[in-house]
């Protein structure tokens, strides 16, 4: 079980990730782009993971490896809603709530079948605009699937990876 410093410093770490990962345009074709970027990490390592890419309120890439069931897409849905609802990845969204000794779901009020602050989820940010999209994985413990997200995302942006 994490400690509360832990938590913390989890927090300090996905919020400077999100800081970092500001990109300078994002159109269908960067969507297509990261998406099977992130099927093709999941095929060289043997994730049974589903992606999704969000621009703004519409679906452009969708994919789900061998491993995954219906209940992946359910679990994008709901962390796509966090992002969405929040401004933030669904990842940090569930760690300020635990750093904050709250269930996030009953702190805000929110169904269980339709919000999940569980790590996946990232905002597409374009610099000067805000949030444009969403990318999402699921299927691994929620700290993977929000790193595989934050790894192509820095490979998309042209980031060095620290």
């Amino acid at each position: 079980m994490s400690t509360p410093d832990d938590v913390t410093a989890l927090v300090e770490q996905v919020e400077a990730q999100e800081r970092e990962l500001v990109l300078a345009r994002f159109t269908h074709d960067d969507a297509w782009r990261l998406g099977r970027h992130l099927v093709d990490l999941a095929t060289e390592r043997d994730l049974p993971v589903t992606v999704d890419v969000r621009k703004g309120p519409q679906q452009v890439f969708h994919a789900a490896r061998e491993g995954t069931t219906a209940d992946n897409d359910s679990w994008v849905e709901r962390k796509v809603r966090v992002v969405e609802r929040f401004g933030a990845s669904s990842y940090l969204v569930g760690l300020r709530a635990r750093a904050q000794g709250h269930d996030f779901n009953a702190k805000h009020q929110l169904p269980l079948q339709e919000y999940a602050a569980h790590g996946g989820a990232f905002p597409v940010r374009v610099d000067g605009v805000g949030i444009v999209g969403v990318v999402t994985v699921s299927g691994l413990a929620q700290g993977d699937d929000h790193a595989l997200v934050v790894e192509a995302l820095r490979s998309h942006a042209g980031a060095a990876h620290p």
